[in-house]
């Protein structure tokens, strides 16, 4: 049991620290991203890249994150020419163009295989040591995105996000540039995300194309939905409830003596269920965003 919880936590707080970008660039930037999880695919593939290789850990997590931020702006340059719904439809194609390189590029992805064998950061402890002091850095790591993400949305940059979320052409009278903010915003929200990636490429020794897929995108606006769109605080309680849902399911195969597929199929049913539900009866989350009035 406690390896399970050690588990369960460690995933929430990769997932979160995914969701609380996610919840930047659409909560307070109001910036309808499908394809985020491409930022920490791009984190997880350079990550395991560069252990192959043999490069020292902060090399790897600097070339993460450089890889996740080139994205972040390419993609926000790309949002110019586009409305909102035509650019939120676009990331999802970038998204679903990266996994296919990935699936295709065997030579430095590994292709469908992916990269196993990937040294894990504590290997040389022992077990449950090595999972708690895993569980320690992940939870350092998003205690830190927290706290700058709360610092972020209560500057001024933070309140001209949300300027631009709510009426973007008062933004450009109070002489905001748009681009400006949606590309800031943009990078901001990718380093988490690819940091996480990265974690969990070193958590479980492989990274692979399904690291990229349109559903694990869905599950990160799951746990913002669910949380409050807007709400930090809303994130990490949706992380949690998220995970314990995709932990608890795989033990239906236990229980009710049914297939690997259909435990998968009833884990994104009850994720699907759990969305559904908190947009009929709470459609602004548990924690909904707190409106602030600044004097």
């Amino acid at each position: 049991m406690s390896s399970f919880l050690i588990h369960l936590l460690t995933s929430a707080c990769l997932a979160a620290m995914m969701a609380l970008g996610l919840n930047l660039q659409a909560g307070y930037a109001g910036m309808v991203n499908f394809g985020f999880i491409a930022f920490a695919g791009l984190g997880a593939y350079a990550a395991g890249i560069a252990s192959q290789l043999g490069w020292p850990l902060p090399v790897a997590v600097l070339l993460a994150l450089a890889a996740a931020s080139v994205l972040a702006v390419a993609i926000a340059r790309l949002g110019r020419m586009l409305s909102s719904d035509y650019w939120g439809i676009a990331t999802l194609a970038v998204a679903e163009i990266l996994r296919t390189v990935a699936l295709n590029e065997t030579w430095l992805t590994g292709g469908a295989q992916g990269i196993g064998g990937i040294a894990p950061l504590f290997g040389g402890l022992a077990a449950p040591w090595a999972d708690l002091a895993f569980l320690a850095v992940t939870a350092a790591c998003l205690a830190l995105v927290y706290a700058g993400y709360r610092r972020i949305v209560r500057s001024r940059f933070g309140r001209a996000l949300k300027v631009m979320r709510e009426e973007p052409a008062l933004a450009v009278c109070f002489g905001y540039d748009p681009l400006s903010l949606k590309t800031r915003a943009s990078v901001a929200a990718a380093l988490p995300a690819a940091l996480a990636g990265a974690l969990l490429t070193w958590y479980i020794s492989y990274v692979g194309p399904d690291t990229m897929l349109s559903s694990e995108t869905f599950a990160l606006w799951t746990i913002v939905m669910v949380g409050g769109l807007g709400s930090n605080a809303g994130v990490l309680v949706g992380a949690v409830l998220v995970q314990a849902v995709y932990s608890l399911a795989p033990f239906l195969k236990d229980w009710f003596g049914v297939g690997s597929d259909l435990a998968g199929a009833v884990r994104l049913g009850l994720v699907g269920l759990m969305l559904l539900a908190c947009l009929l009866w709470r459609p602004r989350g548990l924690l909904p965003e707190r409106l602030e009035i600044h004097p």
